[in-house]
């Protein structure tokens, strides 16, 4: 992999951080409930034909993933909301239940969401969401499945135009296995490099729910299934990052500046944890947020497109993205660039009372420019 000079490595890191920023960030669509495992967010952001930005997302209720609904309702419902420009207030215009999702098996919980304007039709969107099925674990390892679970797996909605609820027979399963490595596959991260191809970047974790890797699934057509093209695209790393490692935006740099003249490359926004359950910190030690599962903190890669899936981190010993509250929670952002050369990006953020609203931040098009000049 070609790498770049370290001049536009610093100028990728701090556009990345800007986007992000901890402190600048406002409230754009609150959880449920004011308390920890209460959240929104999950999704990503994408125009509309009108250039209205809509957002997906699902809303997160109290529960505990270990013990099942048994716990608490967790993931209950996938929205979407439309707003004129980031500043404005964004408006629910479509949602889904969980028995809105049972077309083959019971819903149990619903996870990451995806949403894109479908290939078939100028007025129609595809949504990707990920959901926990009342699914048996595989009989080799069915004693390590608590009772209340499932198996996560992606599916398809189509969803027209206006946003009016699809029929069962418009849910499909796209991406499921039994393999017991990577037997939960969620999250899923839906874009496109060409005019045919979608891709899908998804989360996979092994029955043991003991690590969080990136995978890639990829569709040549609409009339084509989506493929594995690979389990681990973005492998964890050796501190900060070292038990998780879920990519949840690819960010297409703009071509101005110092990278007006290079080939076509993105920032990969990735959530990572040091551990999946909280581990005690010494109290002599530096303290600091080690990201833990559904606390996870933030990291940055980079990659060109013309060598995608290949990508490199810029966040290799520390994390970049820490909120100022609660847990240090900040993860599962989606950063798009607008038509007045401005980002508008989203992300959730722990609180004082360690829920996880999404946030959002505008960053003006002077800065863009600022960061990324020549």
């Amino acid at each position: 992999m070609k790498t770049l000079s370290s001049q536009k490595l610093n100028q990728l890191k701090e556009l990345g951080t800007r986007i992000m920023d901890q402190h600048a960030a406002r409230i754009i669509v609150p959880p449920l409930g004011n308390s920890s495992g209460y959240w929104f967010g999950g999704g990503n952001l994408i125009l509309d034909q009108d250039g209205e930005i809509l957002i997906s997302g699902r809303f997160r209720n109290e529960g505990d993933a270990r013990t099942g609904t048994g716990a608490g309702e967790r993931g209950l419902e996938c929205a979407i909301f439309r707003g004129p420009e980031p500043s404005s207030s964004f408006e629910k215009v479509f949602s889904l239940r969980k028995d809105q999702l049972s077309f083959d098996h019971e819903v149990v919980s619903i996870e990451g969401v995806s949403l894109l304007p479908s290939l078939r039709s100028s007025n129609e969107y595809d949504l990707y969401v990920s959901t926990e099925k009342n699914i048996p674990y595989p009989k080799q390892l069915i004693h390590f499945q608590k009772p209340g679970t499932g198996v996560w797996s992606i599916d398809h909605v189509s969803l027209s135009g206006s946003f009016s609820e699809p029929n069962a027979g418009s849910i499909t399963t796209v991406a499921s296995t039994q393999n017991p490595g990577t037997l939960h596959i969620k999250d899923p991260l839906a874009f496109r490099l060409d005019s045919k191809t979608t891709h899908i970047i998804y989360c996979n974790h092994p029955f043991s729910w003991s690590s969080s890797n990136s995978g890639l699934l990829t569709q040549s057509s609409p009339e084509e299934n989506f493929s594995i093209v690979s389990e681990n695209i973005l492998p964890r790393g050796n501190s900060w990052d070292v038990a998780c490692s879920r990519i949840t935006e690819r960010f297409p740099i703009p071509k101005i500046g110092a990278f007006s003249e290079l080939p076509d490359l993105s920032l990969y926004f990735y959530d990572g944890a040091e551990c999946l359950r909280p581990l005690e910190q010494n109290q002599k030690a530096a303290k600091r947020p080690r990201g833990y599962s559904c606390e996870e903190i933030g990291g940055l890669a980079w990659g060109w497109d013309s060598e995608f899936p290949i990508m490199k981190k810029l966040s290799v010993d520390f994390p970049l993205f820490i909120s100022p509250h609660g847990t240090g929670c900040s993860r599962y952002v989606s950063a798009l660039s607008l038509s007045d050369g401005s980002i508008f990006a989203t992300w959730q953020q722990s609180q004082s009372d360690q829920s996880q609203p999404l946030v959002g931040n505008h960053l003006p098009k002077s800065e863009v420019n600022r960061i990324l000049a020549p």
